[in-house]
């Protein structure tokens, strides 16, 4: 699989977001040696700031990353390996740790392969907008994918909704709590059927159901919604219902049992379906959570992993 020196440790954690850093730190306490590997490629680098975080609320995502990394630079056992990918991970028949994982990296001392007891996933999701031109443009700044994080801001304002999937009202009815003026955009599709509309209209939310040619503002503050026959619908501000595609890759030569989104299923500790191999964070849910919940999720899987590295059985 690999040629050169294989480094050896307790646990690779593969991604290096909130679960991955979270679980990082609890094994390093623990006394395990980890590699911690990282593409430094986070879901939300376009968020600006980032809340719901206890002691922390309203901290860049980058900046929550630094004040990580810094407390785990107190640990000499655990080694992270920035802009560096996992190629693969395979199981081993004897000699070593039980996994093997391939490393893929720019910088240097970047050992072709760790070998690892235990492996802890959480390297989060891939997103796919909806083919809106300069969505981007507004995307983090006062478009966003998450109400709980960060509907308070755009609270009492006139605001979009933009989507194609099939939960799109159920997300309307939630962000429907931080304001009165509310207009659902399906794009063309079908997203939101006839009765789902009627429900959505009588608690006076308007559905549009046109395609929408590209959004109008300036320096990220979203103006107005265009449609493709120039109707300008004005907004201060919205959400968008990203796809969401889980990044593993990098496990396709291990059968794990997966969800019918193609998330890792595992039990409420973070154990997958193949001893030893572990998962955190948005890689074992359905869609994103907050980042306190995927921090505490790597906690959790930390802790269980370190029991079970020592054959004591235990639930967090």
């Amino acid at each position: 699989m690999t040629d050169g020196p294989t480094t050896e440790v307790d646990v690779v954690i593969v991604g290096g977001g909130p679960a991955g850093l979270s679980a990082a730190l609890n094994l390093g306490r623990a006394r395990a040696s980890v590699v911690l590997v990282d593409a430094g490629r986070p879901r939300n680098a376009a968020t600006l700031r980032s809340h719901g975080f206890l002691t922390r609320d309203g901290v860049p995502p980058l900046e929550l990353r630094k004040l990580a990394r810094a407390e785990l630079s107190a640990y000499a056992d655990v080694r992270v390996l920035d802009r560096t990918l996992v190629t693969a991970v395979q199981q081993r028949e004897c000699g070593g740790g039980r996994f093997i994982a391939a490393l893929s990296g720019r910088a240097a001392g970047i050992p072709p392969a760790v070998s690892a007891r235990s492996v802890l996933v959480a390297t989060g999701l891939r997103e796919t907008l909806p083919d809106i031109p300069s969505l981007r443009a507004y995307y983090g700044m006062t478009i966003f994918s998450c109400a709980a994080c960060d509907a308070w801001e755009l609270q009492d304002r006139p605001l979009a909704l933009i989507g194609e999937t099939p939960d799109l009202a159920a997300r309307a009815r939630l962000i429907a709590r931080w304001t009165d003026r509310l207009t659902v955009f399906t794009n063309g599709s079908d997203a939101i059927d006839t009765v789902e509309e009627a429900e959505l209209t009588a608690s006076g939310i308007v559905v549009e159901r046109r395609a929408i040619d590209d959004l109008e503002g300036d320096r990220g503050d979203v103006s107005a919604v265009r449609l493709v026959d120039g109707t300008r619908i004005g907004v201060e501000g919205g959400f968008v219902r990203p796809q969401w595609h889980p990044a593993l890759d990098f496990l396709g030569g291990i059968d794990l049992e997966r969800d019918e989104f193609g998330n890792l299923v595992t039990d409420r500790s973070g154990r997958t379906s193949v001893v030893g191999l572990y998962a955190a964070g948005d890689a074992a849910s359905p869609g994103p959570q907050q980042l306190i919940v995927a921090a505490g999720q790597g906690a959790r899987a930390a802790a269980v992993l370190v029991h079970d590295l020592i054959g004591v059985r235990t639930a967090h």
